[in-house]
C-alpha cells in the first residue's frame, strides 16, 4: 500500500520534502494545502498530485490523503496538525513540532488520547551515518558519553524574515536549535538542568544563544546557535575513552571521525546521501503499515523534551515568541 500525503504549506522545507517523497518507497504526494489557492495548484501540478486545496479542512477531507505533513511556518504547525489528529488522520510535523512547550503537549495529548500517530520531522535522526554514530557510542568504542559539544549557525540578512520576524517564530534558537540541542537529547536523553545566556535582535528573536545542560550522570552539554556570526557548525561528543567529531554542517551526516584514548588511529565514516529526508519517509511509513502510534526512533516523549528544553532556554534570554494555542 502507497501512503498518500497530503502536504500543508509550499514553502521551501516542503520543497526539499516532496523531492524526497519522490525518491522514497512507500508513499507520494497527491494533494496540497496552502492559504493561497494558487500556489496550492501551481505546487500539486508541478509535482503530479491531483488535489489542491485552500482550506485544511478540505485537504483532510480528500479521500486520496492517508497522511498529512505539516511544513508551514512554526507558529502554524499547531492548529493544522490538531485538526488532523482530531480527523484521525496520521501527521509528519516539521521541527520544532510547535514554538511552545504548551502546544506541543497539547498535540501530544490529543495523538495520544485518539489513537493517531504523530511524529515530529527530526529527519537527520533516520541518516544512515546517525545510526552508524549511535553504533559506534553503543559500542563502547569511546567508553561513557560525558559532554557534547555542538554549534550551529551562519549570519542572516534582516531582510530574511524566517529568522527575523517573531510572527513566524524567527530566531536561532527555533530555527537550528532542533539539531545541536537534538543531537544531546539523543545521545543523553532529557537533561535535569538548562542553563542559557544570550542576545536578542531589534525585532526581539534570539540573535545567539549558548545552552549548558547538565545530567545527574555527571554528563554535561555545550551548545550553541546563531544568525549572526559564522558558526563551525560542528559537534563533538566526548567519552572517557575517547572522542568522536562530526564534520560540518553537523545535521548533513556525511563523516564522522572516531578517537580512542592511547591510539594515534583515526576510524572515518563516510556515508553521504542526496536527499536525506527519504529515510524520515520511508520510517514513517513502516510505522503506518506496523499500525504504529509513534515512532520507536523519535517518540513523542523526545519531542516534549526538545520543547522543554527550548521553551526554558528562549525564556531565560527573553525572546520575543508568538503565542501558539488555538
Amino acid at each position: 500500500m502507497s501512503v498518500g500525503w497530503g502536504f500543508v504549506g509550499t514553502g521551501g522545507i516542503a520543497r526539499t520534502v516532496v523531492r524526497a517523497l519522490e525518491l522514497a518507497d512507500g508513499g507520494e504526494l497527491v494533494a496540497v494545502c496552502s492559504r493561497d489557492a494558487g500556489r496550492a495548484r501551481a505546487f500539486a501540478d508541478e509535482h503530479g498530485a491531483a488535489g489542491a486545496h485552500d482550506d485544511v479542512a478540505d485537504l483532510l477531507a480528500d479521500p486520496a490523503v492517508d497522511a498529512v505533513y505539516v511544513a508551514t511556518t512554526h507558529p502554524q504547525h499547531h492548529a493544522p496538525a490538531r485538526a488532523a489528529l482530531l480527523a484521525g488522520t496520521p501527521v509528519l510535523v516539521e521541527k520544532p513540532m510547535t514554538v511552545t512547550a504548551a502546544a506541543t503537549g497539547d498535540l501530544v495529548a490529543t495523538a495520544r488520547e485518539r489513537g493517531v500517530f504523530l511524529m515530529e520531522a527530526y529527519w537527520t535522526r533516520f541518516l544512515p551515518l546517525t545510526r552508524e554514530l549511535l553504533d559506534v557510542v553503543a559500542s563502547g568504542a569511546v567508553g561513557q558519553v560525558l559532554s557534547v559539544h555542538a554549534d550551529l549557525g551562519f549570519p542572516a540578512p534582516e531582510s530574511a524574515r524566517r529568522f527575523h520576524d517573531p510572527e513566524i517564530g524567527g530566531g536561532s534558537l527555533l530555527d537550528l536549535g532542533p539539531y545541536p540541542v537534538g543531537l544531546a537529547l539523543t545521545l543523553l536523553g532529557a537533561p535535569d538542568t538548562v542553563r542559557a545566556a544570550g542576545t536578542l535582535t531589534p525585532t526581539g528573536v534570539d540573535r545567539q544563544v549558548a545552552l549548558a545542560l547538565s545530567w545527574e550522570s555527571g554528563a554535561v552539554a555545550a551548545l550553541s546557535t546563531t544568525i549572526a556570526a559564522q558558526a563551525s557548525s560542528r559537534a563533538w561528543v566526548e567519552g572517557d575513552a575517547g572522542w568522536i567529531e562530526l564534520d560540518a554542517p553537523l545535521h548533513s551526516g556525511r563523516r564522522f571521525s572516531v578517537h580512542r584514548r592511547g591510539s594515534e588511529e583515526v576510524e572515518v565514516h563516510e556515508n553521504g546521501v542526496e536527499h536525506g529526508h527519504r529515510f524520515m519517509l520511508e520510517h514513517v511509513h513502516e510505522c503506518l503499515a506496523a499500525g504504529r502510534t509513534e515512532s520507536p526512533l523519535v517518540p513523542l516523549s523526545w519531542s516534549l523534551e526538545l520543547a522543554g528544553v527550548l521553551e526554558q532556554a528562549l525564556t531565560q534570554v527573553g525572546a520575543a515568541r508568538r503565542p501558539e494555542l488555538g
